[in-house]
């Protein structure tokens, strides 16, 4: 054993004390693993930057932002309720409909794109229900690789194996040669996650704190206000005589003391009708068939829509001419509202609402005034406002953000950009779902590389509006489960370029070889699953499948189930995050430690060592 070869596995061997050990962030560890390398000789600086170049890498981040705008559009949520249904109230059943789904989609595209897909209907499954997520996300990465292990186009292991066995001058694998493995796989898969994910159901912890916020949604925010009290919808039809005029003209707040808080405008086109949201300004022309939303009291809305043609479009109570009830649905997609605090210093006490300034120069209005108990909505133009009351405000959330960035006499609760991409873009919804499928296609029936359909999927669901901003697209990314597998491909190049690798075949061969096929298979595919803990899985494929060739041919038996079990154990690493992309793609989002792998995977991965040493002879004779 040279120098070389024992700093690669001191590396190796600190490197997986310090995930075990779980103090430091795994991508920092990971880093310092690569770090070490260099300045020990072992890898060039370009070999170790060779793993940021990987496409696999470069897909991560895609597959983050086509996986975002399932949620973003509300997709998640559609499918998620579909789920449900057919769970009904059993968490069990739940459970195994999400590991069959993810199996079967496994099967035909990558387990990465698998949990892309997944992992925000899963989310949205987990809310909805009150399922404990963490218990849910292991399991989705886990299924979507046995379910890569039904077919050939799967995960990359079984097509570093096909490549290797027709270069070597033997038949490839067929599309659904390795499917009866992948069926041992997921029967035991079926039996088992299910007793082994109980680890994960932390009681008090459902992986989604962090996530959750103490600021009141926009809904909560109306309701809290009892906006949809005092606010009615009012049609413009074509007789009225404000059509055509400019608010400024109607002096409507002034004349008729009512505030119009948006106005809805349909627009028409050959393939879709949209309603166009807007808030209103003084130039504002009105138009027929605009919807004005109104706040204030209902007489003097009644009088406003009387004399100027207008039609209510919420029904009296019993049919009766009475107040109507607002029927309508507020849509928060681009104007958004939010509460401010007025500063004790501020220079706006004392001061009226129409006086604030906030529409002049933030294009923000003041729909109500929350002063301890009591809540101001009627006459709010002429409300005085005092230090410690409370806004309810509304604008884009653009201007939203700039009146909390520049306005110095408030404070707005919470971040107006982060609580402006919780809301559903539920328009951009056929958009998100016909590139996913755009992009699922191009994948499994090989019309572009798989990189690129991620890429174009990524750029496409951008550009087709399915995120407010490109800032919330980059913010979807998990940026350290991409720099975590990143920085430990090189692991792979270190090993095969100190010669441990090839140690470690020479030391199965010498040790295991007289005693047989059986024993031969059982060390390399113990030796594959063991190493592919700390590099990825197609990295240990790829060490491996020589080594598995050549065993199988100096003893004289067929190759295919050495070779076989290669692409499973390699595929199959459950006790680490980075030997897959599913695995390390839900680690952030189920807020798992590298221990909470060991203690579900690694059980099972043993149970799948063991049933490989048995079935694969069986299935493919020696």
């Amino acid at each position: 054993m040279n120098a070389q070869m024992i700093v690669t596995i001191t590396v190796l061997a600190v490197t997986a004390g310090l995930f075990v050990w779980g103090k430091i962030r795994s991508d920092i560890v990971a880093l310092c693993s690569l770090l070490a390398l260099v300045l020990t000789g072992i890898l060039t600086a370009e070999e170790a930057l060779s793993g940021f170049s990987n496409p696999i890498v470069i897909m991560i981040p895609g597959l983050f932002i086509v996986g975002a705008s399932i949620t973003q559009t509300g997709l998640a949520a559609y499918f998620s309720s579909g789920l449900l249904k057919l769970a009904g109230k059993s968490t069990h059943r739940l459970f195994m409909l999400i590991l069959v789904v993810a199996v079967l989609i496994g099967s035909f595209l990558s387990n990465t794109a698998t949990v892309a897909m997944l992992m925000p209907i899963v989310i949205s499954v987990a809310t909805q229900s009150h399922a404990n997520v963490r218990r849910l996300l292991m399991p989705l990465a886990f299924a979507s690789s046995i379910g890569g292990m039904m077919t050939l186009i799967g995960t990359a292991p079984t097509l570093v194996i096909h490549n290797v066995l027709v270069e070597a001058g033997y038949k490839g694998l067929g599309f659904f040669t390795i499917l009866p493995a992948g069926m041992v796989l997921f029967v035991i898969g079926l039996f088992l996650l299910w007793p082994l994910s109980k680890i994960l159901d932390k009681k008090g912890e459902d992986g989604l704190s962090e996530n959750r916020s103490n600021v009141k949604s926009p809904h909560q925010l109306a309701a809290q206000y009892r906006v949809t009290d005092n606010l009615y919808r009012l049609e413009i039809p074509r007789h009225s005589g404000v059509i055509d005029k400019k608010l400024a003209e109607l002096d409507i707040t002034k004349r008729y003391k009512v505030t119009i808080t948006e106005i809805r405008t349909k627009s028409h086109s050959p393939l879709v009708r949209n309603t166009v949201t807007r808030l209103p300004e003084a130039d504002t022309i009105l138009t027929c068939d605009d919807v004005l939303y109104i706040i204030g009291e209902y007489e003097n809305i009644r009088h406003f829509a009387e004399e100027n043609g207008l039609e209510f479009l919420d029904k009296d109570i019993n049919g009766e001419r009475q107040k109507p009830k607002f029927a309508g649905k507020f849509r928060f997609e681009e104007i958004g509202m939010a509460e401010v605090v007025l500063l004790a210093n501020s220079r706006l006490h004392n001061r009226i609402v129409r006086e604030s300034g906030f529409r002049e120069n933030y294009n923000v209005n003041i729909l109500a005034i929350q002063r301890k108990d009591q809540y101001i909505i009627q006459d709010i133009k002429d409300a005085k406002m005092q230090a410690a009351d409370m806004l309810l405000i509304q604008g884009t959330w653009e201007d939203i953000s700039r009146l909390d960035r520049l306005e110095p006499d408030v404070v707005v609760i919470g971040h107006p950009d982060i609580e402006a991409s919780k809301i559903t873009l539920d328009n951009k919804a056929p958009f998100a779902a016909a590139i996913l499928v755009f992009m699922v296609l191009s994948m499994a029936l090989n019309w572009f590389p798989p990189v690129i359909a991620v890429l174009l999927a990524s750029v496409a669901v951008i550009l087709s509006r399915c995120f407010r901003t490109v800032r919330d697209a980059y913010r979807s990314i998990n940026w350290e489960s991409v720099i975590l597998f990143a920085a430990m491909m090189p692991l792979a190049s270190a090993m095969e370029k100190t010669g441990t690798s090839a140690a470690i075949t020479g030391g199965i061969m010498n040790t295991l070889g007289v005693y047989g096929p059986y024993a031969v298979l059982a060390g390399i595919l113990a030796a594959t699953s063991f190493l592919t803990m700390f590099i990825s899985n197609t990295a240990t494929a790829i060490l491996f499948a020589p080594i598995a060739l050549q065993a199988a041919v100096s003893m004289g038996v067929s190759p295919y189930p050495f070779l076989i079990g290669v692409t499973v154990m390699a595929s199959m690493c459950l006790a680490s995050p980075f030997s897959t992309p599913p695995n390390t793609m839900v680690m952030s989002a189920g807020k798992y430690n590298f221990m909470d792998y060991v203690k579900v995977g690694l059980p099972l991965q043993i149970v799948y060592l063991i049933a490989m040493i048995i079935a694969l002879p069986l299935i493919f004779p020696f």
